[in-house]
């Protein structure tokens, strides 16, 4: 396919690392506003119908969804979830590349300690 004069010029401003960061920021939070959108819409919900279940306002919903917006917090994204029957998952990923084969996330370990007790393996 045949890049546009606009794919050409991005791919040049994306060579600078200061443009690169913001337009990568600008991405992340059209992702979230996008995202709160469509759960709403999913549910049948209005802006104004949204606010009432979560006793907030509607200028209050229509922030979050704006992809402007960078001041979520996760409490209210997890309200908001809870109401669009739904659930919030928020990923670090590293700078650095990943290899092409990962298949599957490594998940956190959350023990500060160790038990002494030793666990007995499951048996049928």
């Amino acid at each position: 396919m045949k890049k546009t004069n606009f794919d050409l010029y991005l791919a040049e401003q994306l060579k600078d690392r200061e443009f690169a960061r913001r337009f990568e920021q600008a991405g992340e939070a059209w992702d979230v506003a996008l995202q709160l959108a469509a759960l709403r819409e999913r549910a049948g919900l209005s802006q104004v119908e949204l606010a009432r279940k979560l006793r907030t306002t509607q200028q209050q919903i229509s922030r979050l969804e704006s992809p402007n917006y960078e001041g979520h917090s996760l409490s209210m994204l997890r309200r908001v979830a809870r109401v669009l029957n739904a659930h919030v998952r928020v990923i670090f990923e590293s700078n650095k590349k990943r290899p092409a084969s990962r298949v599957a996330e490594q998940l956190a370990r959350y023990r500060t300690k160790r038990t002494s007790k030793k666990r007995r393996p499951i048996t049928s």
